[in-house]
């Protein structure tokens, strides 16, 4: 890594190359399975596989924040389905 030099710190190139590797890798795919899903641009992910292609995180498809508010849409359409089973 030619461009950071001693006076960064070895904590902060590390973090950096981390961040470098993440945005650079290939994940799984929600809507085919495949481990094809490549960053196009920050925030915009595709599939080469399928072709989909969605929005998630600057470096990563998914975000923690994403994945609590799937967490309480899940559990909200399951209150949902129960309601909708009580009523009948």
């Amino acid at each position: 890594m030619a461009k950071w030099s001693v006076r960064h710190g070895a904590s902060l190139r590390k973090r950096y190359q981390a961040v470098l590797e993440q945005k650079r890798d290939t994940y799984v795919c929600s809507v085919c399975g495949k481990k094809a899903v490549r960053r196009i641009s920050t925030g915009i992910w595709q599939c080469k596989h399928c072709g989909a292609t969605f929005a998630g995180g600057a470096f990563t498809p998914s975000t923690e924040a994403g994945k609590a508010v799937e967490r309480i849409i899940s559990r909200l359409a399951e209150g949902a389905a129960a309601q909708a089973a009580e009523a009948k």
